[in-house]
């Protein structure tokens, strides 16, 4: 085995950067080359048949059946014309990936032959079978059936040669499957709630619009050291290694000049994401070596979400084109930075407005200070669910850890806004009864837009910051579908929203001026909600402390941390928004529930084989090379002598065997314990189960096995060692 290392470190190392083809064309030439987007719509479909589904797009209206045919027939030409000979429904069940099924352009003709076709009904709705897809106990396993429907709201677009049409997955009996139905929901939500709170500032507003702009964070691999590593292969992880005398410890790599086999894989990817209307703009090395991100201009938050799937895709492919690896694992490395996705999130109207964004007017200011307040009120309030929404089994390694935001939600201000709503919130209900509009808001307020609200984004432990005009999420994790965190904070934002305009209209039928409505309320969410504004150490066991006092959801466990979507208060916010209902709340717990216990069984499996019959097996030999080492001297020196010479090596074999027998009992003992997990019916208990008495011998295994790789001869270690993994290009 240890030959094999070689081969492959050598391999690697010495592998040159792959040549990217360069398009001809400058990017705005090919940008969205394959996509339907409305320049396609506008040159394969009938004027009227444009018109409408372009309506239908912008004022969130059903499509008719003769205008889906016209559609369809127009997709399927600019299809054709482009390569591709199938399509797909393109979905995103629960498993947190993508899924898709493929089917030909064609049909008999009725003489022998086939023509191709693709009508309305084949565009709006499919069928794939939803029997092997997580679904909560939502259905029986006899009922296959599932139906996904076409989402106009996304455009279609093509990978290889295989139309895929973005859509929303459902069971038989309409119950969502998947991410982007709740998610649409809840942009409905937060469109009609924050509509309403918008138009006190400016009756024109008609819509409002949720963005997001995520970023990227993953690792790349070698293909062959990847391939020389069991645990990553299968987890997408090391579960074992010790960490290398160099990582990231000099922030070398970070921001650094970025590899050129590295820079090749970027480059190709670029083209790949604009071809298929991903913005992708920024790129750099991260803090960790082999660590890298990629970030697109902000979209709609429905589009970016199908983007950042997409892109998970199309890295992977273009990886292997490289002879890479792609690792979105949040914490595929120990004592290094894991991986995020920072959601990027903000809203905007329809009139041009972004609503976290300081204005030049009084008003304008008022407005934001409005948004602002109500967004950390919704935080407050549903801090755990935030938390629950971002939580996995594998972003649990990375929170809390190496810049990584805590499992603690909390909101970071800065001290300059802080300073605004302190303000705010000790002013008196005379001093702000007197405030008038044609006075102006004597809070400072009006001095915002000269502030440079943009520092604020400085504290890295953070989970949830405002930076300037807009939040950052920065506790969602790399391998996530964005539309989890999505689909909680626009739902909880736009129930806080339709309860703060239902306080305020309170008031002003009671006879108050707008500009005191509104204030008198702000001050009340500042007051409620102050618990959740902290700016400083997230790290700190102080802030932990703190944080517990503060009512703050303190828990660590991923079972338990689910239970908040199970919270009485949850299922009211998902009702009020008609997000999700009481069925497919429990349904999508029971997934995460499985899926954590999923997850950490196949991570003790992989542990389990590479301990008994990867780690022990060299460690036996190397400690029998001692012991004839052990042997020989005695044979050569007496007495004295022989003891000291043979000193080290008698040492060395008892921790060996030390470390071997703790290997050996924990092994057994992590197996006993998955044995008994898994007669448990109920999944909440069996994932507790399994958090409790399976990850702590893990814990325990991974310790004793990295003290053996610091032991063994070199040329032995069967496994590519970190310093391997991390460093060669």
């Amino acid at each position: 085995m240890s030959q094999l290392r070689f081969k492959v470190v050598d391999e690697a190392f010495n592998r040159k950067a792959e040549p990217v083809e360069m398009p001809k064309e400058r990017p705005e030439v090919y940008y969205g080359k394959y996509v339907f987007n409305r320049q396609k719509m506008f040159e394969y479909l009938p004027a009227d048949t444009y018109k409408a589904l372009i309506n239908a797009i912008d004022n969130k209206e059903p499509l008719p059946m003769e205008v889906a045919d016209s559609v369809a027939e127009g997709m399927k030409r600019w299809a054709i014309d482009n390569g591709a000979r199938h399509y797909t429904h393109w979905f995103q069940p629960l498993t947190e990936s993508t899924a898709e099924k493929h089917d030909a352009f064609v049909e008999h003709d009725g003489k022998g032959g086939v023509v191709e076709k693709f009508t309305g009904k084949l565009l709006v709705q499919q069928e794939p079978d939803a029997s092997s897809f997580p679904n909560g106990g939502i259905r029986n396993t006899f009922e296959a059936r599932g139906y996904s429907a076409w989402d106009i709201s996304s455009p279609a677009f093509i990978m290889g040669n295989t139309l895929c049409i973005p859509t929303i997955f459902i069971s038989y009996t309409g119950e969502s499957l998947d991410y982007k139905t709740p998610l649409l929901r809840a942009l409905n939500s937060v469109d009609k709630a924050a509509t309403g709170v918008a138009r006190y500032f400016d009756d024109k507003v008609t819509h409002v619009t949720s963005y997001l702009g995520w970023e990227q964070e993953y690792f790349l691999v070698d293909e062959a050291l990847y391939n020389a590593r069991p645990d990553l292969m299968l987890t997408g992880r090391t579960l074992m290694g010790h960490e290398s005398a160099k990582n990231q410890q000099l922030e070398d790599h970070y921001f650094g000049a970025i590899p050129s086999r590295v820079e090749a894989f970027m480059l190709d990817l670029e083209l790949e994401a604009h071809r298929l209307g991903i913005p992708a703009k920024t790129r750099h090395n991260e803090v960790a070596p082999n660590q890298f991100e990629l970030a697109p201009i902000y979209e709609e938050c429905n589009l970016a979400n199908d983007h950042n799937q997409l892109l998970m895709t199309v890295m992977a492919e273009v990886a292997r084109r490289h002879h890479f690896r792609v690792l979105l694992h949040e914490k595929p490395f120990a004592g290094i930075n894991g991986s995020g996705k920072h959601n990027n999130w903000s809203l905007g109207t329809d009139t041009g407005t972004l609503l976290f964004a300081p204005g030049k007017t009084d008003k304008d200011n008022l407005r934001f200070v409005t948004f602002v307040v109500n967004v950390m009120a919704a935080v407050h309030k549903h801090n755990a669910l935030l938390k629950a929404s971002i939580m996995s089994a594998t972003n649990a390694h990375r929170l809390g850890a190496n810049e990584a935001p805590p499992a603690i939600i909390s909101i970071f201000t800065g001290s300059q806004l802080a300073e605004i709503l302190d303000m705010i919130e000790n002013s008196t209900s005379a001093e702000l009864a007197n405030l008038d509009s044609r006075e102006g808001l004597d809070l400072k307020v009006a001095q915002i837009p000269q502030l440079k609200l943009d520092n604020t984004d400085r504290n890295r432990t953070s989970p949830f910051a405002f930076t300037g005009n807009r939040f950052e999420f920065r506790a969602v994790g790399s391998s996530a579908n964005c539309g989890a965190a999505m689909i909680v904070l626009n739902a909880a934002v736009a129930e806080q929203l339709a309860d703060f305009k239902t306080k305020v209209d309170a008031r002003l039928e009671a006879g108050e001026n707008l500009n005191h409505a509104l204030l008198e309320e702000i001050r009340a969410l500042i007051k409620q909600s102050k618990a959740i504004h902290f700016d400083g150490n997230g790290y700190s066991d102080e802030w932990k402390e703190e944080a517990a006092r503060r009512g703050l959801d303190c828990e660590t466990s991923v079972p338990l941390i689910f239970d908040a979507y199970m919270k009485p208060s949850t299922a009211e916010m998902f009702k009020k928004t008609n997000v999700l209902s009481e069925v497919e709340l429990a349904a999508r717990n029971e997934v995460k529930w499985e899926m954590y216990t999923k997850k950490v069984q196949i991570e003790a499996r992989v542990l389990g084989d590479l301990a008994i019959n990867h780690v022990i097996p060299v460690a036996l030999r190397y400690q029998s090379i001692l012991l004839d080492n052990i042997v020989r001297v005695k044979s050569i020196f007496d007495g004295e002598k022989a003891t000291e010479f043979s000193a080290d090596d008698i040492a060395n074999v008892e921790k060996l065997a030390k470390h071997m027998k703790v290997i050996k009992d924990e092994v057994a003992a992590m197996v006993d314990a998955r044995r008994v997990a898994n007669k448990i019916d109920s999944e909440r208990e069996k994932a507790i189960a399994y958090h409790d008495t399976v990850v702590p011998h893990m814990d325990i295994i991974r310790y004793h096995i990295d003290k053996l790789e610091l032991m063994i001869d070199n040329e032995m270690w069967p496994l590519p060692k970190y310093r391997e993994l991390l460093f060669i290009r």
